[in-house]
């Protein structure tokens, strides 16, 4: 199966969702200023935003729609462009590649997202592109998060640095770092505790673990990546809002997108705060994390080739 496949694949709630959407409300060859209203109230109501819905409700309007062809395919066709020219400045692509020096990533996220998983599929990535990986096991408050990375360590062929379940997690980051530069390791992966964000004392252990690793490497972490749920739907954006406020966030990682009919919420994220996007899980497969591409994600959005 084709990336573009699995896209399609992951994405079907979501297409569903717009395509039948779309065909209760365009019932005639000319789109009326009630059927644009309809249409504007589907889109936000597909957790696509009040700003982006009504920004593709001008460009239909403004847009002569051919009688001849048929509405549902061009309003799509309208929607798809849309995407991509929204979203395509926000791949990341580089995240992934082979890095020549020392490259830290901070991993954050509530609980529930997928993180420690998510990491295990970026580490096999980066092992595919020849990179030497570290995962550092910060998640100290459950057992289980440590047991779980260290299997995804073994899967994925990469090191580990772990300490006892109740440890202080910031020195198990820095120990990491240590190891990193001593072994000449290319890629660290920081595993955080899950935290809800309006939780102070966990915001503030999540701090503290950026203040250690720029002890360590003041240029560190290079990279600070935020796993959202996409089934989380409009609660994503105040979790990007304070997770933000702690460390800033330099990507994007949304998971469980083929678990979700509302998978705009993307797009409504794209359009409020322009933020890179480094993939998208759509599955739970070791695979199933595929590096972003607006015009996949559009043409699976939208299902059209």
């Amino acid at each position: 199966m084709g990336i573009l496949e699995k896209f399609k694949l992951g994405f079907k709630k979501s297409a569903n969702n717009i395509a039948s959407g779309l065909r209760e409300i365009i019932i005639k060859k000319e789109i009326d200023d009630i059927t644009l209203d309809k249409i504007e109230e589907f889109l936000i109501s597909s957790d696509v935003g009040v700003d982006a819905s009504s920004e593709i409700i001008d460009i239909i309007a403004q847009k002569k729609i051919d009688p001849k062809k048929d509405p549902i395919t061009e309003v799509n066709n309208i929607l798809k462009e849309y995407i991509i020219e929204l979203m395509k400045p926000l791949e990341k692509k580089s995240f992934f590649e082979k890095k020549e020096k020392l490259n830290v990533i901070l991993v954050s996220g509530v609980n529930g997202v997928g993180k420690t998983t998510t990491i295990g599929k970026i580490g096999k990535i980066f092992k595919e592109n020849q990179n030497k990986v570290l995962f550092s096991a910060c998640d100290t408050f459950r057992a289980a998060a440590i047991d779980q990375l260290e299997k995804w360590a073994e899967k994925v062929n990469a090191t580990i640095v772990k300490s006892n379940p109740g440890s202080d997690p910031a020195s198990v980051a820095y120990k990491a770092l240590e190891y990193a530069k001593k072994n000449n390791i290319d890629q660290v992966i920081i595993d955080t505790a899950g935290r809800l964000q309006n939780k102070k004392n966990l915001m503030d252990e999540f701090k503290k673990i950026g203040n250690v690793i720029k002890k360590n490497d003041e240029s560190a972490p290079h990279e600070v990546i935020l796993v959202l749920d996409a089934t989380s739907g409009q609660n994503i954006i105040n979790q990007l809002e304070e997770f933000n406020k702690i460390i800033p966030i330099t990507g994007l990682i949304m998971t469980k997108l083929d678990g979700t009919a509302k998978g705009g919420i993307l797009i409504a994220i794209s359009k409020k705060y322009k933020m890179p996007i480094v993939g998208l899980g759509l599955g739970e497969k070791e695979d199933d994390l595929q590096v972003f591409n607006a015009e996949q994600f559009a043409s699976a959005f939208t299902q059209l080739n």
